[in-house]
């Protein structure tokens, strides 16, 4: 049994919709970037729970993440989650990827 080219294949065009459509929606997009990508190394932490409280109520902050861990966000406040939180999961997301394919 063959299996048709990957939904990215088929309609690159419908995959950067999707991403769009998910960011137009986050509850971050009308904060300042400087708030979820801090200039400095060593963010302060009222500045880092402030982004995180944001993504706490969003309604895509799973894609969000999703969209973080797939395409190896390292900086910035992703889907709730702070460059170190992200680094750990990624690891265990790629894992499970591995397992799973």
């Amino acid at each position: 049994m063959t299996h048709g080219p990957s939904f990215v294949e088929q309609s690159p065009d419908l995959a950067t919709e999707l991403v769009a459509d998910w960011r137009a929606r986050a509850a971050c997009s009308g904060y300042p970037n400087t708030l979820f990508f801090p200039t400095t190394d060593g963010a302060d932490e009222v500045t880092i729970q402030k982004a995180k409280a944001i993504c706490a109520v969003c309604p895509v902050m799973d894609d969000c993440l999703e969209y973080a861990l797939e395409t190896n966000q390292r900086s910035g406040i992703w889907g709730g989650t702070s460059e170190k939180e992200r680094k750990s999961l990624r690891r265990k997301w790629l894992a499970e990827r591995r397992r799973s394919a």
